[in-house]
């Protein structure tokens, strides 16, 4: 029943792999969004020059409306694009964590397990029920884990959904509502 010193060293190293594998992914996550936000700033540094450019060869109030029209639709679908990337790593990110958390729990409750078997089997006589009993709180434990875990992976993908159908959305009301903002001029 008593830990061994090899015991309190290989739970430590699982821990300490763990809290290493937890921080790479953090790290990664990291990266990524750096290298995103550099890229988005200099592309929206790119486009907001050609745009000046573009707003400097105006030449009347209807070029300036249609002008107005042609840049808005782009930036908005770039601003969606870069929100959809930043959802996607974090949601990365969270899977990683979260695929890992299982695993640990899924490995303590099979520690337990056998500390539950070698304390049973040097038990005394009649502590049998006891023993039944904490397998059994272990065991509802487990199945209410199980069920919140499918819950909440059942949540984020209506959540994933809705932000897929909110993008879509938000993307056709900007192009629809652009050809109407720019009545064309009449010759």
């Amino acid at each position: 029943m008593f830990a061994t010193p090899e015991q309190f060293a290989a739970t430590n190293k699982a821990s300490v792999e763990a809290l290493l594998t937890v921080a790479n992914s953090a790290f990664a996550s990291a990266e990524r969004l750096a290298a995103l936000n550099l890229n988005t700033a200099r592309t929206v540094l790119e486009d907001a020059m050609a745009n000046t450019k573009a707003l400097l060869g105006v030449k009347d109030v209807q070029e300036l409306v249609n002008l107005q029209t042609a840049l808005a639709q782009p930036l908005v679908e770039k601003a969606v694009a870069y929100n959809r990337s930043v959802y996607e790593i974090a949601t990365q990110n969270q899977e990683e964590v979260s695929k890992l958390v299982e695993a640990q729990v899924a490995e303590m409750n099979k520690n337990l397990a056998a500390a539950l078997d070698k304390a049973a089997k040097s038990a005394p006589a009649g502590s049998d029920v006891a023993v039944a009993a904490v397998k059994s709180a272990i065991a509802a434990a487990n199945s209410a884990y199980d069920s919140v875990s499918k819950a909440a992976k059942q949540v984020a993908e209506i959540a994933e959904a809705n932000v897929a159908a909110a993008t879509t959305a938000t993307v056709k009301a900007v192009s629809t509502a652009a050809p109407k903002a720019a009545p064309k001029k009449a010759a």
